[in-house]
């Protein structure tokens, strides 16, 4: 790599060329490293209205797995032999955009590289006084704003409900715990995989019971957990326990499906829960959620994240891989559950 600073201003820098990481080829059941390639490559000039950006953290997140596929879906799958993107931080190293000054923290969505040229408009500044930036990346951003708009738009809590949350040590799950208690949950359930990741459910994220998915049928343990059924369910995972949260519901319980990570490496059609006509007898709703369709509430959530965040009261949690040549690495382990809290990649100081 090959950065020269620029003399005269002493505050801007040219980058001619930087790591990135490429899909290397679609993968056919589950992605391995050799779908990806670490490439040194061209940076590009910077044009006007455009931020040369070293990136120094980047987002690996379950969803990114369907857009490996050449499958239509609601957003583009990456193309073979290109750079991947994603959500990421960095600094501002050199600007020809009003607005967006050398040295300013912003976030974009052209992870997957050392160094970025982006349109200054698609640059958010960030404020980092008072949370680190790659807070940005996780509680702070669309992880965290995921947790809020199920809780509160797409299956809103009330006073006293049950609510059950898979997933529940993952990025979006390890903050919806606590989200559902300050929402007025009275009992929070949430599964894991591990004893390990179970205990800190309890203990960190907001949990009153926690189930091992690995130690039993999920179903089962639901049932012990939740003798009088859930009123809200947030799914990240799907299969089991998406027919285990039907069998389970209340009449008129409200589900968030947000993710089924069970099916993403799935190479035949996956079937639906067994039990599905139950959701016609017990009037649920079942609403599928994208995050995009939810911006709207961001200043709302970002003012009482910040709080939250500031009083203590909401913790966090961040597994992170260190280095671009990580980056498959910690991609390939947000698959198979090996995070707890949010996935993310440090790419520099």
């Amino acid at each position: 790599m090959s950065v020269t600073t620029t003399p005269a201003a002493g505050t801007s820098a040219t980058v001619t060329t930087g790591r990135e990481i490429r899909l290397a080829s679609r993968p056919v059941g589950a992605p391995t490293a050799e779908d990806f390639e670490l490439v040194t490559a061209a940076v590009p000039a910077l044009g006007e209205g455009q931020v040369l950006v070293r990136n120094t953290w980047m987002s690996v997140d379950p969803y990114m797995r369907g857009r490996m596929d050449d499958a239509e879906s609601y957003i583009p799958p990456f193309e073979l032999g290109a750079v991947l993107d994603g959500s990421a931080v960095g600094e501002v190293i050199a600007s020809r955009a009003d607005g967006v000054p050398v040295g300013a923290t912003v976030s974009h969505f052209a992870g997957w590289r050392e160094y970025a040229v982006i349109d200054a408009a698609t640059a958010i500044v960030l404020d980092t006084s008072a949370v680190p930036a790659q807070s940005y990346l996780g509680v702070l951003g669309t992880t965290g704003l995921t947790a809020y708009a199920a809780l509160t738009e797409v299956a809103p809590v009330r006073e006293g409900d049950t609510v059950f949350i898979s997933g529940a040590a993952g990025a979006v799950g390890s903050v919806a715990g606590q989200i559902a208690r300050k929402l007025g949950a009275t009992t929070v359930i949430g599964s894991a995989g591990g004893p390990a990741k179970a205990e800190r459910l309890v203990t960190d994220f907001g949990y009153d019971i926690a189930l091992d998915y690995r130690a039993g049928a999920i179903g089962d343990q639901l049932a012990k957990a939740a003798p009088e059924g859930i009123d809200v369910y947030v799914d990240h995972v799907g299969g089991d326990h998406l027919e285990a949260a039907i069998a389970h519901a209340k009449v008129g319980a409200r589900f968030a499906l947000v993710g089924a990570i069970s099916g993403y490496n799935a190479t035949e059609p996956v079937p639906g829960p067994s039990n599905l006509f139950q959701a016609y007898t017990k009037r649920l709703n079942l609403r599928g959620m994208l995050i995009n369709d939810h911006f709207a509430q961001f200043p709302e959530f970002i003012g009482r994240a910040i709080g939250w965040l500031s009083d203590g009261s909401l913790r966090t949690e961040e597994t992170v891989f260190e280095g671009i040549e990580q980056a498959p690495a910690a991609f390939l382990g947000v698959l198979a559950g090996a995070n707890t809290g949010k996935m993310l990649v440090r790419l520099g100081a």
